[in-house]
């Protein structure tokens, strides 16, 4: 149990930033690598409120709302200047490392001798690993009830169609700037909130804790994907929550197993691959059989 309830916990804070590139990578099919500035950020963003007396409950919106306007300057630069997606993203994610900087006053700050959203309720009946794990549950319930509504709606269905084919949904009179942009507002003020969340967990936010995220969210996305399957847009959000727990429950295992902390990175990448490359394993089984 102590190593279920902590991994448990950070897969469930980590899968919010797991739907926020699922809503890029998957519904917009943009490679958007905005998370790994706007992830830092919604860390920096609510570490700074917190340690200048903000509400927890506050400094987890404000990070939202930093978030929702790194997604805007990466459409903006997207949609209006026709600067290509990938581009776009390391462009905010260059900028806003500067801007991480300029919201901490330094490269990290502490948050053990703060309240945050884990102990400011019921912290004398509750355990700090327990709380986390309710937190983090009724944050990643709480966006699947409202992302699946929204993308239900009709300018959620635009935006899919978006990402589906660009030429059909305009030929509509859809205005695609509009669907891109907001879908990278969502996502990223989905990663900044989860960003939020990892810093007051852990403690502390980094001017560095995003680099590599966009693995990280990708990995939950795969993993998700290849074994809990995509058959509705319902579907796919659970898959990807799960995608996200199993990933952590992989990482804790190999780490019990000795793996040395400076070959996550690496190894992450490494399952990435693997699992990006699985669908064609998957074919070729296939032919085989058929053949066979």
């Amino acid at each position: 149990m102590d190593l279920i309830i902590p991994t448990i916990s950070q897969g469930l804070l980590w899968s919010l930033l797991a739907i926020g590139v699922f809503i890029t990578f998957r519904v917009l099919d943009i490679a958007d690598l905005t998370v790994e500035g706007s992830f830092p950020l919604g860390a920096a963003t609510a570490a700074a409120g917190l340690l200048a007396g903000w509400h927890p409950l506050t400094a987890i919106a404000v990070a939202a709302i930093a978030g929702m306007l790194s997604g805007v300057v990466t459409g903006f630069l997207c949609t209006k200047l026709r600067i290509p997606a990938l581009l776009a993203g390391i462009l905010t994610m260059i900028a806003l490392y500067s801007v991480n900087l300029h919201v901490m006053g330094k490269a990290n700050l502490s948050l053990l001798q703060v309240d945050t959203v884990f102990n400011i309720y019921g912290a004398g009946n509750i355990s700090q690993g327990n709380m986390i794990l309710l937190v983090g549950f009724i944050f990643v319930l709480l966006t699947g009830i409202v992302c699946y509504w929204f993308f239900g709606t009709e300018i959620g269905a635009a935006i899919r169609a978006t990402g589906c084919n660009q030429h059909m949904i305009r030929a509509n009179g859809i205005n695609t700037d509009v669907t891109i942009i907001l879908g990278l507002v969502i996502s990223n003020a989905l990663v900044a909130v989860s960003g939020a969340l990892v810093a007051q967990a852990n403690g502390f936010a980094d001017v560095g804790m995003g680099v590599g995220t966009i693995v990280i969210g990708l990995a939950s996305v795969i993993i998700g994907e290849v074994l809990f399957g995509t058959r509705s847009f319902k579907n796919c959000l659970v898959s990807v929550i799960l995608g996200s727990l199993v990933y952590r429950a992989v990482i804790a295992i190999v780490l019990q197993m000795g793996m040395p902390p400076n070959d996550l990175k690496l190894f992450t990448a490494i399952l990435v691959a693997i699992a990006l490359s699985m669908p064609l394993f998957q074919g070729k089984l296939k032919k085989r059989k058929v053949t066979g």
